[in-house]
């Protein structure tokens, strides 16, 4: 069986290595807070002015300013920063978090239309680190959608954590 790693690699076209070369350099430091709140609120003035209303109405219970913050939260803590996000709201837990939501691969896609357009427009950030980011959000993208299509066939999600025993 395919580890949910693995088909977020294969289903985004985003080796592990590469999803995770954001760890390679504390963009966090190289890009500083601002910019990770003006990434977070060009991405989310995008998804909630989304022409499709599919689309919208995933986010229609949350509201812009609170998706805003937990975004950029994340980001920051994943990146290099201080851990804003846990501090907060706990564990990032991001397939639990998400589990309310209909994470397809149409929504995938959607959602990172939006992030390259928001990553694109921010002009503080590197082409490097851009193609860092946006490889790590891909994977991330499609690690969900693999979440959720377990979720759907309602099988339990593995956790990375837990220890194999043997009670023989």
């Amino acid at each position: 069986m395919q580890s949910l790693q693995e088909k977020a690699s294969e289903w985004s076209g985003v080796a592990i290595d590469d999803a995770f070369s954001i760890d390679d350099t504390n963009l966090f430091n190289k890009l500083g807070l601002q910019t990770f709140i003006n990434l977070s609120t060009n991405f989310y003035n995008r998804v909630y002015a989304d022409e499709e209303e599919w689309f919208r109405s995933i986010f229609a219970n949350s509201k812009k300013e609170d998706a805003i913050q937990n975004q950029y939260e994340f980001f920051v803590q994943r990146m290099g920063g201080p851990p804003l996000f846990s501090q907060r709201r706990g564990h990032p837990a991001l397939i639990g978090r998400h589990r309310p939501f209909p994470v397809t691969h149409q929504a995938a896609e959607r959602w990172l239309h939006h992030m390259q357009q928001a990553l694109d427009s921010t002009p503080d950030i590197d082409g490097d680190s851009k193609t860092k980011m946006m490889n790590f959000f891909r994977h991330t993208a499609y690690f969900l959608v693999a979440g959720d299509e377990l979720k759907n066939q309602n099988q339990q999600i593995p956790c990375k954590h837990a220890a194999k025993r043997d009670d023989s």
